[in-house]
């Protein structure tokens, strides 16, 4: 993907008007995800972690609580701040933009950020899905589309940057290994959704005579990992900006529908946690709000008093196995397709017609960096997992060097999702026409279908028995 914005990033200003840029946005992004891994272990090497740095605030169920919460770690919050302004400005500086406008901004999505983390902190938070990504995209929505935004905050809100960064840092509490333990069952389970849901949306949009290249965003889009897979298609075929912001746009819809409506149909099934969990997985179109109603459906089997069964953890656990191990892998593989496709079938020369010869660069250019970042990352645990047992590594490993990584990448993912609201206008959609819609639906009700059989039916001892 190249440094230029596809998602709608309102601060982009065209790179002939600054600097010549050093480096590349997908690059920056690789960096700094990879730097704060680096650090995160060599603290933890040495004895110690970064839990310090990579703050939260804790659950709370008063203002007073929650109050002397924020007062005893300040300095971590002020530390905080300013690691991120920093790297983030040394990107922005290096690809030829104004730090200066940008630094600006980003302390009003810093501060908005983590007052949406004590908002998600609240002793209540999970019994109403308010997760702090999904609050942050409901919250940026609800701003965006009632008013108009001050011009000085746009520099800020690079949707694509943050999201990148936050990609590389997933790569890090996704060892390898995770999929050799999540067996053959999740990761043949997503391919079968991916490859079935993109071909239901491209070839029901392409029905409809929608362009190849919106089709292939629309089709990525609901077959893998929503926003992030938009954006890394989008920069792979090179789609125009309003494709892939009218494709965002369509997958934060469905995704808040499906938040509310999976766990509520599966209460209303009585199914087990896992099982639950793997339809989630498979039917939720971001990580986020996918995250946010499987923990709302463990919750409500802790609390249920025996009436769903299965372990209340196993509706994440599967979750976690469906979508982000067994789906998320797929960015890179329709990436990598689709460029070549892109640039081998789909570009002709305008003048007589000729098929473009490939071009091996052309093809590189265009594969989205982050996610070469991302492998880097997971076999970087990968190994560090190797020295553990898989018991050691959830007792020893994971607290003192995941678990601050796990909340970095929250941090870059509540950036990513509040500027995706502030940059989403709903009536991207309603001038895109109903075509687009009705082709993503389509694949919304395929989606959901398929995911129901092969959780509740075909592979239901596997996700039945997770946990146990």
């Amino acid at each position: 993907m190249s440094n230029r914005s596809i998602t709608g990033d309102a601060g982009d200003a065209p790179l002939t008007e600054a600097r010549q840029p050093i480096g590349t946005e997908d690059w920056w992004a690789v960096g700094i995800g990879l730097l704060a891994i680096v650090v995160a272990y060599a603290s933890f090497a040495a004895g110690s972690s970064i839990k310090w740095l990579a703050v939260a605030p804790a659950k709370w169920s008063s203002v007073t609580q929650l109050t002397g919460d924020l007062a005893s770690h300040a300095n971590g919050y002020i530390a905080l701040f300013v690691v991120f302004a920093a790297a983030f400005s040394l990107a922005i500086g290096a690809l030829g933009l104004p730090v200066g406008r940008f630094l600006a901004g980003f302390f009003v999505v810093f501060v908005a950020s983590a007052i949406i983390f004590a908002a998600g902190a609240w002793a209540q938070a999970s019994t109403y899905n308010l997760e702090p990504p999904l609050i942050a995209l409901a919250l940026g929505l609800v701003v965006s589309n009632l008013f108009t935004l001050p011009a000085w905050l746009a520099p800020a809100l690079r949707v694509e940057f943050y999201i990148k960064v936050g990609i590389v840092l997933l790569g890090a509490t996704l060892p390898l290994t995770l999929i050799v333990w999540a067996g053959p069952v999740a990761i043949g389970q997503a391919t079968i959704v991916s490859l079935v849901t993109f071909f239901v949306i491209y070839g029901v949009a392409r029905a409809l005579s929608i362009d190849k290249r919106f089709a292939a965003v629309l089709g990525v889009g609901g077959a893998v990992c929503g926003v992030s897979a938009a954006i890394a298609i989008a920069g792979a075929v090179r789609a125009r900006r309003e494709q892939a912001s009218v494709a965002i746009t369509l997958v934060v819809i469905w995704a808040i529908v499906m938040v509310f409506a999976l766990p509520a149909v599966s209460r209303v099934l009585g199914l087990p946690t896992g099982i639950a969990g793997a339809w989630i997985g498979t039917s939720e179109f971001a990580d986020a709000a996918g995250i946010a109603a499987a923990q709302a459906y463990g919750d409500y089997a802790r609390h249920a008093a025996g009436a769903v069964a299965g372990a209340p953890e196993a509706s994440l656990q599967a979750f976690v196995l469906m979508k982000v191990v067994g789906r998320d892998i797929w960015i890179g593989i329709w990436a990598f397709v689709l460029a070549i496709i892109a640039t081998t079938r789909w570009e002709r020369d305008a003048a007589d017609g000729v098929q473009a010869r490939p071009h091996a660069g052309e093809i590189w250019s265009r594969f989205p960096k982050f996610v070469i970042g991302f492998v880097i990352a997971s076999a970087s645990v990968t190994w560090v997992a190797s020295h553990y047992s898989l018991a050691d590594y959830r007792s020893v490993v994971t607290p003192a060097f995941v678990a601050p990584i796990v909340a970095l990448r929250t941090w870059a993912f509540t950036f990513c999702f509040l500027s995706i609201g502030l940059t989403t206008r709903f009536s991207l959609l309603a001038g895109a026409g109903g075509k687009p819609l009705v082709a993503f639906t389509a694949g919304v009700v395929v989606n959901v279908v398929i995911g129901y059989l092969l959780s509740v039916h075909v592979f239901a001892p596997y996700w039945a028995a997770l946990g146990q």
